[in-house]
C-alpha cells in the first residue's frame, strides 16, 4: 500500500464534520520525483495559465452585463453571447494542461488509490504513451490546418453582429493542445525518472538552493 498516495484511515469517532472536512481526502495525487525538464515546462505552463486564468472573472463579468442588458433593459447582444463562449474556451482549453501539471484531473478509477507508486507510474506511462499523446497529436495534426484556412479566408461570425477573428479563437486550441503536449513531457520526464532513473532527479536541497 502506497502512504503517498492512500488517505490515512478515518474511525468512527474521527468521521467527518461538515466544519472539519478535508477535501484532500478526496484528491489522490500521484508524487512522482521532479526534473529540470518539468521544472522547466511547467514553469513556461504557469506561467500561460496565469495569464488565461483571467478568462474566468472577465466571462463571469460579460455574462452579468449581458443578463442586465437582456432583462433590465430589453437588448440582445450576439457578441456578448459569442466572447461568453470564447472566453470560457480559453479558460478551459489551457486549464487541460494546468490540471495535468498538478495532477488535479478528473481519475475515473477505483483501483488507482491502492496501488503502489511504481504501479501508478507504469499506469501513467502507458497511458500517456498509448492515449494521451497519440490523440494529442492526431488534435494538433488537424487543428493547425483548421486554424490557417480561418486565417486565410479571415473568417467572421456568421451571426449578425458577431466577433470578426475567428480564426484568432480557434488558435487558442492550437495552444491548449501544444500546452498539454509540453505538460506530458512534463510528465512523462518524472515517471522515467521514478522507473528508470533518468532523467535525474531534482532534490529538495537543490530546489531550495536555487530559490535562494
Amino acid at each position: 500500500m502506497n502512504q503517498l498516495t492512500t488517505p490515512a484511515p478515518v474511525y468512527a469517532d474521527e468521521a467527518p464534520s461538515p466544519d472539519n472536512f478535508d477535501m484532500e481526502q478526496l484528491v489522490h495525487h500521484t508524487e512522482l520525483p521532479h526534473t529540470r525538464l518539468s521544472r522547466s515546462f511547467d514553469a513556461v505552463i504557469g506561467t500561460i495559465s496565469a495569464i488565461a486564468h483571467w478568462s474566468w472573472p472577465l466571462l463571469m463579468l460579460v455574462i452579468m452585463i449581458n443578463v442586465v442588458l437582456r432583462y433590465a433593459f430589453g437588448e440582445g447582444h450576439i457578441e456578448l453571447e459569442e466572447l461568453q463562449w470564447h472566453l470560457y474556451s480559453i479558460g478551459w482549453l489551457v486549464g487541460l494542461s494546468f490540471c495535468y501539471v498538478l495532477d488535479d484531473h478528473v481519475r475515473v478509477d477505483l483501483l488507482h488509490e491502492r496501488l503502489g507508486l511504481k504501479t501508478q507510474a507504469v499506469i501513467e506511462l502507458l497511458g500517456i504513451l498509448f492515449l494521451l499523446l497519440p490523440f494529442a497529436l492526431v488534435v494538433l495534426w488537424y487543428a493547425i490546418p483548421f486554424v490557417q484556412y480561418s486565417f486565410e479566408m479571415s473568417e467572421i461570425s456568421m451571426a449578425p453582429g458577431g466577433l470578426p477573428y475567428r480564426w484568432a479563437i480557434k488558435a487558442v486550441l492550437v495552444l491548449g493542445f501544444a500546452l498539454l503536449l509540453l505538460a506530458m513531457l512534463s510528465r512523462l520526464s518524472r515517471v522515467c525518472a521514478l522507473l528508470f532513473g533518468f532523467p535525474r532527479t531534482i532534490r529538495i536541497s537543490e530546489e531550495k538552493a536555487r530559490g535562494n
